[in-house]
């Protein structure tokens, strides 16, 4: 909104001192980082407080765990939080009518729509089953599919690569080292050189004009894969206090700098990466975002004054799946989102070795010979007697290493 206004007054030879800091994303991110966390900090009191009259404490089940039953009534809902504290510096700090910030806005008000919907039932409609799994999974696939079909299909969503041979000699002319804009389903395949990875390949027994042609076929289904996994996994991780908060501002964080990176062609003919066009302007998103989670953060940390609860952890992990395919870093996922993928596979291995062994060997064996001692694997280890804020600790150290592989990418080429 303030750089549309800049943009007008300039027009209209009218200029404000200070103002012209506005057409810098460095600036503008600076800005919007600083209003998220003020806003999470100072309006998030306001909103627990709010949740608290409202009776909108979390009902907690009896699971043996330390500390549990202590947590009782703890306002949930908290990610309300987030998402007021980053639509309003985005709308203010960004061009909101670039494409990629419509499907990240898209994203926050979907997902955020789906959890308030499932935090809703549990806390007002007293069902404490929320909404229905289907129903979730029918809301992830919408999203996949909206983001699908316009990456795949919108014109503004191009990329330009670079030649294999190029050779720079003037710095200042660095568009000469890549190709013209091209429409293309292609991703960034880590750990490897020359490591384009475009997704008609899979339709190898078509000709290359036809395999492009049909390649929404496979590209769009992936992607809806990938919100729909990415955004259970984060969900899964809101487990215990601070850890879907600390793990996801350590993946936005990466995902923030790689879009940094990218948007800049200077940088891309650097490090030898794909130049996306227009994708400058979601480093203002990806930091507001940052700064809304570490102002939840602040109320978050054990013990916590407020829970994120469904509305705060699904949009988190839809729009974190949004951003990696829209940076084209998609298949960098299971390494980025190491702690949401442990966390998933944990549950689904809990359920797959019970219902083996009780199928083999009866219930009882199959009720204490568990693989893990509770799923997801933070309850695991609370049940191993560490404490949460220990666990929260170790595995936001491990996010950091984990983003730090992901870094390291950028020279692996």
């Amino acid at each position: 909104m303030l750089y549309y206004l800049y943009e007008y007054l300039t027009n209209h030879g009218i200029h404000v001192p200070g103002l012209g800091l506005l057409k810098y994303i460095s600036f503008r991110a600076g800005m919007a980082v600083l209003f998220s966390l003020t806003i999470a900090l100072i309006y998030g009191k306001r909103i627990i407080n709010y949740l608290r009259a409202k009776q909108m404490g979390e009902l907690v089940r009896d699971l043996g765990l330390d500390g549990q039953k202590q947590k009782e009534g703890t306002p949930t809902m908290g990610g309300l939080i987030i998402i007021l504290a980053t639509l309003i510096p985005v709308l203010l700090f960004t061009k909101f009518t670039n494409i990629y910030i419509v499907l990240l806005i898209v994203s926050v008000l979907w997902m955020g729509a789906i959890g308030f919907l499932d935090d809703y039932l549990k806390k007002i409609k007293k069902n404490k089953d929320g909404l229905s799994g289907k129903f979730k999974i029918v809301g992830q696939v919408g999203l996949g599919l909206i983001v699908g079909v316009t990456m795949y299909f919108h014109p503004d969503i191009t990329v330009k690569r670079k030649y294999l041979d190029a050779k720079v000699v003037n710095r200042n002319n660095v568009e000469q080292n890549f190709m013209p804009t091209e429409k293309i389903a292609v991703s960034t395949v880590p750990f490897a050189k020359n490591n384009e990875f475009d997704y008609s390949g899979i339709l190898f027994w078509m000709n290359d004009k036809d395999a492009h042609e049909w390649a929404w076929v496979v590209f769009i289904p992936i992607v809806i894969f990938i919100v729909t996994a990415v955004s259970n996994g984060a969900n899964i991780t809101d487990g215990i206090d601070g850890l879907a908060a600390g793990t996801s501002t350590v993946i936005l964080l990466t995902l923030g700098l790689f879009a940094y990176l990218s948007g800049n062609i200077i940088f891309a003919d650097y490090l030898n990466i794909m130049f996306l066009p227009n994708m400058g302007e979601t480093t203002i998103f990806v930091v507001a975002m940052v700064g809304a989670v570490i102002g939840f953060f602040w109320y978050n940390t054990y013990p916590a004054q407020v829970f994120m609860g469904d509305t705060g952890s699904l949009m988190l992990g839809g729009v974190i799946a949004v951003l990696a395919i829209i940076l084209r870093k998609e298949l960098m996922i299971p390494v980025l989102c190491g702690i949401f993928l442990i966390e998933n596979i944990s549950v689904m291995l809990q359920v797959i070795v019970f219902k083996y062994r009780k199928r083999k060997y009866g219930l009882e064996y199959a009720q204490n010979n568990r693989l893990f001692r509770m799923s997801p694997l933070h309850h695991h280890y609370q049940k191993g007697g560490f404490h949460e804020s220990k666990i929260v600790n170790r595995m936001i150290i491990i996010g950091v290493m984990l983003a730090i592989v992901c870094l390291i990418t950028l020279k692996m080429r």
